[in-house]
């Protein structure tokens, strides 16, 4: 293997030997991660997932927390110092809710979702919280609804355009396309008085498969749940932005905290939302905006449907769990390489996060044991437990900013799962630790075909070219699966535990996981995330769950154990470029959309286009996109490739025969690297994100946006932000060459 591909070169026997290794630990790297493989079992992993969601597991539930109390007890069984910190979170949970039709006719609406037969825990709901979503704002209002397709910003750009107005309304939105808390965010931003949000079954139901129980998705009971807090602001505790929510710490009040909303919400499943959207009126919905109910899509506004909806939720500081396991290192016990799953479900969560969560500790069990025969990691491995994600983030993000100091001193890298399902792996994260995965990939095989599970997903992207009923695979995606070169790493939003680690702090981070296979999409968030489903529809057999853990275990065994830095920093500085190529075609696409948008409305050419029966009238005017100048961020990118090749390079030709001392040096002066890349100041308007290449965006929330202080500034017409952070990425990718320089001066003895 070429050191310069930012392979590991090779393990610390030396600090091995130093620490007193039994002689029946294995000797090589193939060896220990052979050992660790034969400890990793399916079967295990089954009866795990069986009793952790066997009841309902929300945030401060009596079994959400007995599933870190036995967390922690397996850890400690399996040889590792673990302990559970507790933080004390604002975590509102529905003391009423209800929503009902009150015109043309009175129809109450809502209510915990109906057992399936088959699906044993679908009736274990005694314990379990009526469907709600998180941090929306209280409140008892009735008004006429009006139909807002997906809720986005172009949504309303189109309501717009038709004369219809949501201020004093209530709106009923789909999921899909954006993050969830975006929908009554810009619902509320627009003047609407509360909003709905309802799986189409367009989007996960049977126009996608066979609904539960006969395939995998969402049947027409079934309601999602989740956070509706302002995420793309910050995650975590609403009261305690920046700093962790222990019992002393200095909080907001509830009317202070941004992230939380101020009109109410509720979910509601696809049966409920067909008898509001069979009723409503006003004009014909749009094409891209219908649906897959039998139904006639329409967008209201005229009063023809009126709607009752009010909650009521009691918002009280709880308790969460998380469970820390650490296993010291030999040479480097500063150096923490972090693993991260969580615990806490909407209900059951066999799927997301339980699923991810076993394989997890199937890791742990087999990391436990290697460490029982002798071996020890040359840096200290970290096993972390998360409870409370699924509000927003909330037990990782209070960790990590209450350890933040120490975090950025010893932190290496973070690696989080979060579920797991059948199909091709699936990696987002720091693009240095690009070449390190797809090595990893080489080395496990897919449990379903025998052949590696690098071979399967190459091999998916390239059929995928092929296939003409489905979406096709990404360019650059594809470019590499035809050279049988890497396939890249997806960028990192948000919407998982890893947020804090590589957005706040600074630390690099991956996101991995099997899919495309399963149909947990179809029952996300509900009661029927359940057992019965992931063993039916997801992972039968947990087959997959056991390749998880053999993949994310080497990931975790290679930068532990690693004598020389695993990355390939060519990668990143190549993604780097690729995303500043993105960003000069959004600005340039824009100026000629602007132009044309402004020539057709002179021309009066929407007016003549408007059907005169059913009008629809021209965009409002915007403010044109000027030329940028984005010679800054050009030469700090061609600056970052030629540091980035000029280290690969010099590590691939001398780093075998490097000193200690050398390799002690290297490994301090790369190890906070990723940090460099932070500006303090943050985004614009939310300064909690400080990574200038990724973060979620404002209007995405889960999804990313690369160089995202251009990015998004240009998107927006924020154009003086543009500006100011072409200037500001441009330091940052300079700061970080010059670090690049550093080490390869190391590499060269200078």
């Amino acid at each position: 293997m070429r050191i310069a591909a930012g392979i590991l070169a090779g393990v610390a026997f030396t600090a091995l030997a130093a620490a007193g290794v039994a002689q029946n630990a294995p000797a090589d790297r193939k060896a220990i991660e052979a050992a660790f493989d034969r400890h990793i079992s399916s079967a295990d992993q089954l009866a795990w997932l069986k009793d952790m969601s066997s009841e309902p597991n929300h945030v401060g539930s009596p079994h959400d927390k007995a599933n870190a109390e036995a967390t922690l007890a397996k850890f400690k069984q399996w040889g590792w110092d673990a302990h559970i910190e507790t933080f004390h979170v604002l975590y509102p949970t529905p003391i009423s809710t209800k929503v009902e039709m009150v015109a043309p006719e009175k129809i109450v609406l809502g209510g915990q979702e109906p057992p399936i037969p088959g699906d044993d825990t679908s009736s274990r709901t005694a314990d379990a919280l009526p469907p709600y979503v998180a941090f929306q704002g209280d409140g008892d209002v009735t008004a006429d609804l009006v139909y807002v397709n997906y809720g986005m910003p172009e949504d309303y750009q189109a309501l717009a355009r038709r004369g219809i107005d949501v201020k004093g309304k209530i709106v009923i939105a789909r999921y899909g396309v954006g993050w969830r808390g975006l929908k009554p965010k810009l619902a509320q931003d627009h003047g609407a008085i509360g909003c709905i949000i309802y799986s189409d079954p367009a989007d996960d139901g049977y126009a996608q498969s066979d609904a539960y129980p006969v395939g995998g998705a969402r049947p027409a009971g079934s309601v999602q749940r989740g956070s509706v807090a302002d995420m793309p602001l910050y995650p975590g505790d609403p009261l305690t932005p920046g700093i962790g929510a222990t019992p002393e710490a200095k909080r907001l009040t509830r009317e202070e905290a941004p992230t939380i909303l101020k009109i109410p919400v509720l979910p509601m499943s696809y049966g409920d939302a067909q008898k509001l959207l069979v009723r409503l009126g006003g004009p014909v919905a749009p094409p891209r905006w219908r649906g897959a109910l039998p139904l006639t899509y329409h967008m209201g506004g005229n009063g023809g449907v009126s709607v009752h909806l009010a909650v009521k939720s009691n918002w009280k500081l709880t308790p969460v769990y998380d469970v820390i396991a650490m296993l010291k290192g030999a040479r480097y016990p500063d150096q923490w390489v972090i693993r991260g799953n969580h615990h806490d479900g909407w209900v059951f969560g066999a799927s997301d996060p339980l699923s991810g969560n076993v394989a997890m500790l199937s890791e742990a069990k087999a990391l436990g044991q290697l460490y029982r025969t002798g071996w020890r990691p040359v840096r200290t491995i970290v096993y972390t437990s998360w409870d409370a994600e699924e509000p927003m983030l909330l037990g990782s993000t209070e960790w990590a900013e209450q350890h933040a100091d120490e975090l950025k001193q010893k932190g290496v890298i973070y690696i989080n799962t979060d579920g797991n399902g059948r199909g091709t792996l699936q990696v987002q994260g720091s693009h240095p630790y690009q070449r390190l995965v797809n090595a990893v990939a080489a080395d496990v095989a897919d449990p379903e075909t025998g052949a590696t599970v690098a071979a399967r997903a190459r091999a998916d992207v390239l059929a995928g070219a092929f296939d003409h009923a489905t979406d096709h695979p990404d360019p650059t995606a594809l470019a590499a699966a035809e050279k049988g070169a890497d396939l890249p790493l997806g960028a990192l939003g948000s919407g998982s535990d890893y947020s804090a680690y590589i957005q706040h702090l600074g630390l690099p981070a991956l996101n991995i996981g099997f899919g495309g296979e399963d149909e947990s999409g179809g029952v996300y968030h509900s009661i029927y995330d359940s057992f019965h489903h992931m063993t039916t529809f997801d992972d039968p057999g947990l087959k997959y769950g056991a390749a998880l853990s053999k993949v994310v275990g080497r990931l975790v065994l290679r930068v532990a154990d690693a004598d020389l830095p695993v990355q390939r920093y060519g990668d990143f500085a190549d993604t780097v470029g690729v995303y500043l190529g993105e960003v000069k075609k959004l600005a340039a696409d824009r100026r000629t959309e602007d132009e044309r948008r402004d020539r057709l409305i002179r021309d009066g050419a929407f007016r003549l286009a408007s059907d005169p029966l059913k009008p629809v009238g021209a965009p409002a005017p915007e403010a044109m996109t000027p030329q940028f100048d984005f010679a800054a961020l050009d030469g700090a990118v061609d600056t970052l490739k030629h540091a980035a090749a000029a280290f690969d390079t010099a590590l691939a030709a001398r780093g075998a025969s490097l000193s200690q001392a050398q390799r002690d040096r290297l490994d301090l002066q790369l190890r906070d690297i990723d940090q460099l890349l932070l500006d303090e100041r943050g985004l614009p308007g939310r300064p909690w994100y400080k990574h200038l290449i990724y973060a979620p965006g404002r209007f995405t929330g889960y999804g990313a946006k690369t160089l995202p202080g251009v990015r998004e500034a240009i998107e927006e017409r924020r154009f003086d932000d543009a500006r100011d952070y072409v200037g500001r990425t441009a330091k940052v990718l300079r700061d970080y060459a010059a670090r690049l320089d550093q080490a390869r001066a190391t590499v060269e003895g200078k």
